[in-house]
């Protein structure tokens, strides 16, 4: 089975991007965890974009804040498909600033963006790109979804 890079431009990008490596685990997917800043670090950046699709991954997730460079120098590196989720942090406007940095790539390098601190989201996304070929995946997606259904099911019950 394939396997998902979570990388995050700094520690204090952890606790959003949790959510991510959470739900992948559950999904059985397994998740290989860096710190891979953009400015800080450019070349493990580079040597990760480059090098990632030849060390098993499918998919990458790349979390980060602020200025938020990583996902799109990531995807500009890689031939892998890259989630990007923006992270609401200390430096950032009010998060519009990751999102934006993150959401407004050009044309030809794309970087799938989930909500702010949607890491959730970018993890069963990328369990999905995954399912999409393997069918053992595909089958705890749609558990998954199927639990979703039910939750809102039974919580409609609750009203009446």
């Amino acid at each position: 089975m394939k396997k998902v890079g979570v990388i995050m431009g700094s520690k204090s990008d952890l606790p959003v991007m949790q959510d991510a490596i959470d739900i992948l685990k559950g999904f059985d997917i397994e998740v290989e965890v860096d710190i891979v800043s953009a400015h800080r670090t450019p070349e493990k950046l580079f040597d990760y974009g480059k090098h990632a699709h030849t060390r098993g991954f499918a998919v990458i997730i790349a979390g980060a804040g602020g200025a938020a460079h990583l996902p799109g120098m990531i995807a500009s590196l890689s031939p892998l498909p890259v989630i990007g989720v923006p992270v609401k942090s200390s430096n950032s406007i009010d998060g519009w600033d990751s999102v934006l940095s993150i959401l407004q790539m050009p044309g030809g390098v794309p970087v799938a963006t989930v909500a702010l601190n949607g890491a959730k989201n970018a993890g069963i996304l990328a369990a999905q790109i995954i399912g999409a070929a393997d069918t053992c995946v595909l089958d705890k997606i749609l558990v998954y979804k199927e639990g979703l259904k039910q939750k809102v099911n039974e919580s409609a019950k609750d009203l009446k």
